[in-house]
């Protein structure tokens, strides 16, 4: 819910296949919700919201992949060609369980589950 509906077009120009959560479920669900639902329909959580990765860790959970954009400016005209350059360099981990984080400078992986040290 954090993120432009408009990402759902950027995808589409690349042939993935997305959803927004505002036009699957219920906009005041909890993250937890939104976990089950993407784990249950195969789907990745893209989001900004921290929450979903702290939720990995804690649960140890190995699906679904989440991918955090760590910037500030959210919109897809100014994220669209990092963000599709993430996806297609992860892909092969994605696919299994990862929570990706991205930032301008750099993305950073852990693959599902996240065990404590």
């Amino acid at each position: 819910m954090n993120l432009s509906p408009e990402w759902t077009q950027v995808f589409d120009r690349y042939g993935i296949q997305s959803v927004h959560w505002s036009t699957v479920g219920d906009p005041a669900a909890t993250d937890r919700v939104i976990m089950n639902w993407a784990k249950i329909n195969g789907y990745v959580v893209f989001t900004h919201d921290l929450d979903f990765g702290a939720i990995l860790a804690a649960t140890q959970a190995d699906s679904p992949s989440v991918i955090q954009v760590r910037i500030q400016d959210l919109l897809p005209a100014n994220l669209e060609s990092l963000v599709i350059q993430v996806l297609r360099q992860y892909e092969s981990i994605i696919l299994p369980g990862a929570l990706i984080a991205v930032d301008q400078n750099r993305s950073r992986v852990r693959i599902l589950p996240i065990t404590p040290p």
